[in-house]
């Protein structure tokens, strides 16, 4: 580049990667899977009101959308949803059988045929009405067939009013408008089911299972039921896992044994009918926030596919009797939790930090992996791209905290002599959960604007074993805060970062993080809130959906024994201390962080606060995650002009953000 170079004040480099550009590329392949020997997945749609579009790779390989908008196929089960749909071959002609979003019914589409998806399964008027996930066609007694499901059934009006159980839907339509024609093949005997797993004989099916108030990272349970002639799940009885073990998945091997993926030696490692497989202090598994999520897979040879790592999780092939797991070559250094086989195919949706998450084939008897869907394209030079670099902080304690480093960069621009660039520490939603470090246009686009990001998975994190998950046990707020700020500090005592002009922005769990890190630490200058924790009390005592309603137990305590607790951790109890400017974006529709406690938020920092400038935006139509384009576009730029007026640069290419006090 040589005399080329120009030097720009930070966060005004021009830029190629705009807000649009962005959106456009937001979101990932899901639940891929075979339709005959098709390959099969959902994809998001941003520009199509954020709808998630069912996707066919036909064997000429061609890809084409199988449902025109507005059909979203997705599902609500644990607000967060689970695997969505299931195809078949019938008659030579591919059958999906999808949940619709709009209305949580299930629908069979007959590819081929023509015409409109048919509903199989009625509308309830109660609560939050009937939901669904993982559907298994299957043959039901007298041959019928059938769709096996978790159904999430609301019994009353309140959150927590329902019941989980597993259900076969007649595949005919015949319950389209009648409940009592879905047949119920177990007792709802706890609150929470996952799919069951039919073994190769058809006698046997396994499932995990839990209650409040674990979590199922803390314990689950893994149940055997005997299938009986009447096609209904008998004697159920737990094999493995416990209150303080978490059996994250379970499946049958092709000669008919019981493997499972379990924390029992404080790392998610492989089972085999109750024997260890291959144990390493790596995870083999991870938090299962949706039904259907899949990190290993039994091949019919009798080797399995597996997920594996410590942090990143790549994909491999595991020879249980040897002991040695192959990883697939290539670009890919994430895999997403989507394992899909047939025969001894096994499809993957693998990233890198310079590609976008697509959907990969490995050819296991080649030990060729292929990208065969939603396949990563350039949409901008990648000099424009960021180059991270993982990390390991320290914190006051001495403790480690993993995070990625993603410096400003350009490859035509550089910062000022002497000057040292704003960074933003980006929190994580979850707060189980882990941050991979893939390309996310999000990030370019602050980065080629000469803003650097740090993403921080802080003590709590999955993917470096139970020890370091329970060290957020009764100290959110507290553990997640000090760690974002460790990685932050040391970046400016580094000289990588401007101490004065570092921000923190966060989603869900991350914006929770990301209020209580400006009311109780002066570390930041400024701050993005995205559809936020806020009220810890509220959201204990109801405000929240089911599944996470009881998660402050194990992140906070009891809100019987420590209701101080509560209160002296919520930013909003402590309006006072908000000093520095922020920006609050939030959805209108979202089930589980709703507008209502953001309201209340601002409402108490400008009754008690000082003054400080801040900004809210709410939009319609979006819920928990915002999947809309011009719900993304917007919410970039007011966060660029955010820290723009923050840290004292000119953003003349977006709308600038009014701030008010």
């Amino acid at each position: 580049m040589g005399d080329q170079v120009r030097k720009l004040a930070y966060g005004t480099w021009p830029s190629p990667i705009g807000a649009a550009l962005a959106a456009d590329h937001d979101g990932a392949p899901q639940y891929p899977g075979f339709v005959g020997d098709e390959v099969w997945w959902t994809e998001p749609r941003p520009a199509e009101a954020g709808r998630r579009a069912l996707v066919r790779r036909r064997a000429d390989g061609t890809e084409e959308s199988v449902l025109p908008p507005p059909w979203n196929v997705r599902s609500r089960v644990m607000e967060y949803g689970g695997r969505p749909w299931t195809g078949t071959v019938r008659e030579g002609r591919p059958v999906v059988v999808f949940v619709n979003f709009a209305d949580q019914r299930l629908y069979r589409h007959e590819v081929e045929g023509g015409g409109e998806p048919q509903p199989l399964t009625p509308l309830s008027s109660v609560g939050g009405g009937l939901r669904w996930a993982e559907p298994e066609v299957r043959e039901g007694p007298g041959g019928r067939a059938e769709v096996w499901c978790v159904l999430e059934e609301y019994t009353g009006d309140g959150p927590s009013d329902l019941r989980r159980l597993h259900v076969a839907v007649p595949l005919d339509g015949s319950a389209a408008e009648d409940r009592g024609a879905l047949r119920e093949l177990s007792r709802p005997t706890h609150h929470f089911v996952t799919g069951a797993r039919v073994s190769p004989d058809g006698t046997r099916a396994a499932w995990l299972a839990w209650d409040h108030p674990r979590m199922p990272w803390d314990g689950t349970e893994l149940v055997v039921a005997d299938i009986t002639e009447d096609g209904v799940l008998a004697m159920p009885r737990v094999m493995a896992g416990g209150e303080e073990e978490s059996v994250a998945q379970v499946e049958w091997t092709a000669d008919g044994r019981l493997m499972w993926s379990s924390d029992h030696s404080g790392w998610w490692n492989l089972y085999r009918d109750g024997e260890p497989v291959c144990p390493r202090e790596e995870e083999f598994g991870g938090p299962v926030w949706t039904p259907g999520s899949r990190w290993f897979a039994p091949l019919e040879c009798g080797l399995v596919a597996v997920l594996h790592g410590k942090g990143a999780q790549v994909l491999g092939v595991l020879d249980p009797e040897a002991c040695e797991v192959v990883d697939a070559a290539g670009p890919w250094s994430e895999f997403a939790a989507a394992l899909a086989v047939h025969g001894d195919r096994v499809v993957a949706v693998g990233a890198g930090a310079r590609r976008s998450f697509e959907v990969v084939e490995l050819d296991t008897r080649l030990g060729s992996a292929r990208v065969i869907g939603s396949a990563h394209r350039d949409s901008v030079d990648p000099a424009y791209l960021p180059e991270p670099e993982a990390r390991v902080f320290t914190a006051a304690d001495g403790r480690e905290v993993h995070a990625q480093v993603y410096p400003p960069h350009h490859p035509e621009v550089t910062g000022p002599d002497g000057e040292l660039p704003p960074y933003v520490v980006w929190a994580h939603g979850g707060p189980t959960s882990r941050v991979p470090m893939v390309l996310d246009l999000e990030i370019a686009y602050f980065t080629s604007r000469g803003i650097g990001v740090v993403e921080v998975n802080y003590g709590g994190s999955t993917g470096y074993g139970r020890e370091y998950r329970n060290r957020l046990r009764e100290q959110w707020g507290v553990v997640d805060v000090e760690d974002c700020a460790a990685a932050a500090l040391a970046l400016a005592e580094e000289g990588v970062a401007d101490r004065a002009r570092l921000a923190v922005r966060g989603g869900s769990a991350g914006g929770w993080t990301t209020a209580a890190s400006l009311a109780f630490t002066d570390v930041y200058a400024c701050g993005t809130v995205i559809y936020p924790v806020l009220d810890l009390t509220a959201w204990a005592s109801g405000e929240t959906h089911d599944f996470e309603s009881r998660y402050l137990e194990s992140l906070v305590g009891p809100l019987a024994e420590v209701p101080e607790r509560y209160r002296e951790r919520s930013p909003g109890e402590s309006p006072e201390r908000i000093e520095a400017p922020f920006l609050l974006l939030q959805g209108l529709e979202d089930p589980i962080c709703p507008p209502a406690a953001s309201e209340r938020f601002l409402e108490r920092v400008r009754a008690g606060g000082r003054g400080v400038p801040h900004a809210y935006i709410a939009f319609e139509g979006e819920g928990h995650g915002f999947r809309r384009a011009d719900t993304m576009v917007r919410a970039l730029e007011a966060e660029l002009s955010l820290y723009a007026q923050v840290f004292g640069f000119e953003a003349p290419d977006v709308p600038v953000l009014e701030l008010r006090k």
